[in-house]
């Protein structure tokens, strides 16, 4: 499932190259204008084919992050236990799962081989300020169809995303049961020195 999240990740990585043209295109043109340039730099990028950490880290790093709202996705995973955190709290929650979606999954976006990844069109999208953009992964080797949804929200700077759902699961839901369960066993700040040291872990795997 890692590896799915980090290829739904991937359709977005590059999005930064693109920003003037991303303010004005529909999400789903958005959507499936990256994934032809994205799919474009895999091939031709040695480096990235073989799993230059580094390398995908930097490409995250700088390319993804202006386009995920990371704010409100930590604010759905955290739920009910969101308003029990203090504005500092929140901004170092915020920074933690950044991080840990960022290296959680760049191992998992240097694992594409040549699959498809088809948009579907949204039909009419009138005023509406959010959307779920619907993507399939059309596997090799005869394997099952992967779905990838995008809910996404227009900000006043474009179309951000704000939980990815493969499968069926939800990223955010899939977080939202630990972070739960750690808030109940040592409050808003136990769940952030687990963060912090599952970040220095994944850290020191590079």
């Amino acid at each position: 499932m890692k590896r799915f999240f980090g290829m739904a990740v991937l359709i977005l990585f590059n999005l930064l190259a693109f920003s003037a043209w991303a303010l004005e295109l529909a999400p789903d043109s958005l959507v499936d204008r990256t994934v032809k340039e994205v799919i474009e730099i895999i091939q031709k990028d040695e480096e990235l084919k073989n799993g230059n950490k580094d390398k995908m880290l930097d490409l995250i790093e700088t390319k993804i992050l202006p386009h995920f709202n990371f704010a409100r996705m930590t604010q759905l995973a955290m739920g009910q236990h969101w308003s029990a955190a203090v504005p500092e709290q929140q901004n170092k929650l915020v920074d933690e799962f950044r991080t840990l979606l960022v290296r959680t999954y760049s191992n998992a976006l240097s694992s594409y081989h040549n699959e498809t990844i088809n948009v579907n069109p949204i039909k009419q999208l009138g005023d509406q300020t959010e959307t779920t953009v619907r993507t399939v992964v059309i596997q090799v080797n005869g394997k099952e169809p992967v779905p990838i949804d995008y809910s996404m929200e227009k900000k006043p700077d474009g179309w951000k995303v704000y939980d990815v759902t493969v499968a069926g699961v939800s990223l955010v839901t899939n977080y939202r049961g630990t972070f739960n369960s750690q808030v109940r066993k040592g409050g808003v700040e136990g769940l952030l020195k687990t963060l912090a040291d599952k970040n220095k872990s994944l850290e020191g795997k590079k």
